[in-house]
């Protein structure tokens, strides 16, 4: 998919689901990798990441698409178009539009556990990614020893 057949989804997602018209500019941008989107105020465009159009699909790429449409037209008619302001929870709710993007497989997010502290009294066990000195703490569970052991 390239630019012009975005800009159609773009246009074509804010007439079915806004009910109004997108006037501006909407483009891909590669560089995005923690977020699937975003929304400029200075000149209303709209970039979203392919990565994430790729990798998890069309009904992902277009919840993206409804969140940054719902930053859009809120800005645009004066109202509250940021995270935490009701007017736009409320607009994202309706639109069924994504709050949170999904992480890409294989990003930052899904870096495996390297550590296990394994308790030596209960056998509870505790995930990390970083090593720590298990002398140092206690169970939360027992409050017994604890040892640390590589995955």
């Amino acid at each position: 998919m390239d630019d012009t057949a975005l800009q159609h989804w773009v246009e074509a997602i804010s007439l079915r689901d806004f009910g109004k018209p997108f006037l501006h500019q909407a483009r891909f941008n590669r560089r995005l990798r923690t977020t699937g989107g975003r929304y400029f105020l200075h000149d209303h465009r709209i970039e979203v990441s392919p990565r994430h159009l790729e990798a998890l699909g069309v009904e992902v790429m277009e919840g993206i698409i409804r969140h940054e449409l719902c930053h859009y037209h809120l800005h645009r008619e004066g109202k509250g178009y940021r995270h935490r302001d009701g007017e736009f929870k409320e607009l994202l709710a309706r639109v069924k539009g994504l709050r949170y993007t999904p992480t890409l497989p294989g990003g930052k997010g899904e870096k495996p556990f390297r550590w296990v502290l394994v308790c030596r009294e209960c056998g509870q066990k505790a995930y990390r990614k970083k090593r720590m000195d298990p002398r140092r703490y206690r169970c939360g569970h027992c409050r017994g020893p604890l040892s640390l052991k590589e995955l």
